[in-house]
């Protein structure tokens, strides 16, 4: 698999019942995935139309937590964009590539996310303002 494929989009949602409703209209499919990830004190509901590693999917995020990242994110920016997620080959050989070039990483070592996959994020300075998630994609 190419590297630079888009996994997913992260919308982070104060109600995620309300935007799984609104999301459900809007595209017309129900998600293929709600999970909570304890570590990350969220609950995440996933939107495909082709499966579940597909690519281009839709990924709303609520906080379970009031210390959260995603509730100190809705505090600060309200709901909305919050990251992308791109699929690598090799998460540490590219966490490796990046650190070495200079890039400020949040994550120097992958975890697990909500999917089981290994991620990572990296600092949105590396992306033009914007939080950019790797997700190695299970072969």
């Amino acid at each position: 698999m190419a590297d630079a494929t888009l996994s997913h989009v992260g919308i982070a949602v104060k109600s995620l019942d309300e935007a799984i409703t609104h999301y459900t209209a809007i595209t017309g499919s129900k998600p293929i995935m709600v999970t909570e990830v304890a570590d990350q004190k969220v609950r995440v509901a996933m939107f495909s139309s082709g499966g579940e590693h597909t690519g281009g999917r839709i990924e709303l995020l609520e906080a379970t937590s009031p210390d959260s990242p995603i509730a100190k994110y809705l505090e600060k920016r309200g709901s909305g964009l919050h990251h992308i997620c791109i699929y690598v080959d090799d998460i540490e050989a590219r966490l490796s590539a990046l650190k070495a070039a200079g890039y400020r990483l949040i994550d120097e070592s992958p975890r697990v996310g909500a999917e089981g996959n290994r991620i990572a994020f990296v600092h949105p300075s590396a992306g033009d303002g914007v939080l950019i998630e790797l997700e190695e994609k299970k072969q």
